[in-house]
């Protein structure tokens, strides 16, 4: 009996497993997902769960050809000691960054298995109009919600060719896009005055020091710009910086990917983020009322998907 429970804590002491633990008593979970959580491959977590429940440490539930582990440490079939331990291990480590985000990673795990849920059953509720509806476009539904928008100050951070931003002037009050291109700049203020938008300024200026004064808008917008920025942290902190207080950021971006290519062929200088990185960084800045959703998974390699983000001051 010493001997197994020696063992039992000698497993815990490593930082991976531990954390395994430590969500494992909160939700039972796939493989899949624990590697989704802690950022880690599937050979080491499997490693990781063999040696946790040889040791009674947790159990595995089947559902088919998926499995689902759990802790043993709520029921009677720890080894003696092992809870106590536990107990002393939890409060430092819940303490511990890499644990904080394990546990909103797995807020976001059990999020999107609602969502799937959802979807499963919204999709049972009709079919016409999933692959082809006549006169149906992303841009007409694009243009159609942006004569929904409030008149107000925007600003379109990163805003290349300045396509959304004169989209976005129609209705809004004014709109300054800013870029670091002075290429996109041009470009961008030569279309406006062809179309003769007068509510339309386009800046040069960089994302994380924006040429704007603070609480001057209503509205920031980043869309697939984040991801070019040196720190995103900053970027966001700076859209913060210039929305008036109860102001809104919207954020369009990149899962995070494994296609290396892309640093190359678009420039970019991450490969996407997560969903508890784009929170944190919107957290750290202050914002509030934070939300987060994957919106759009391409269906050719290397199958981009699209992340929204949303806050607000």
């Amino acid at each position: 009996m010493i001997e197994s429970t020696l063992r039992a804590v000698r497993l815990l002491t490593d930082p991976l497993r531990l954390r395994i633990m430590l969500v494992l008593e909160r939700e039972e979970l796939s493989v899949a997902e624990l590697q989704h959580i802690l950022s880690a491959g599937q050979s080491s977590i499997s490693t990781h769960l063999a040696q946790l429940k040889h040791a009674g440490l947790v159990e595995v539930r089947r559902a088919g050809k998926n499995g689902f582990y759990r802790s043993t440490s709520t029921g009677e079939g720890l080894p003696a000691g092992v809870r106590e331990v536990l107990e002393v291990l939890r409060a430092p480590a819940s303490a511990q960054a890499d644990v904080q985000a394990d546990q909103q990673a797995l807020d976001l795990v059990l999020e999107h298995r609602q969502d799937r849920v959802r979807a499963y059953f919204d999709e049972l509720a009709g079919r016409f109009g999933r692959e082809y509806v006549p006169g149906r476009s992303w841009q007409a539904v694009a243009e159609l919600l942006m004569k929904l928008l409030p008149p107000m100050a925007i600003a379109d951070l990163g805003a290349g060719e300045a396509t959304l931003s004169l989209m976005m002037a129609e209705r809004a009050e004014k709109v300054i896009a800013v870029d670091n291109a002075p290429g996109m700049v041009k470009y961008g203020t030569h279309v406006a005055a062809e179309r003769g938008v007068s509510n339309f300024e386009y800046r040069l200026g960089d994302l994380e020091a924006l040429p704007l004064e603070d609480a001057s808008v209503d509205l920031a917008t980043l869309t697939q710009s984040l991801h070019h920025a040196q720190h995103p942290a900053k970027a966001v902190l700076e859209a913060h910086r210039i929305l008036k207080p109860g102001g809104r950021i919207v954020i369009l971006d990149l899962l995070r990917h494994d296609f290396e290519e892309a640093h190359e062929l678009y420039a970019d200088r991450w490969l996407g983020f997560t969903e508890v990185e784009l929170r944190r960084y919107l957290r750290d800045a202050g914002f509030q009322g934070i939300e987060t959703a994957l919106l759009h998974r391409e269906t050719e390699p290397p199958h981009f998907e699209t992340l929204l983000a949303l806050g607000r001051r």
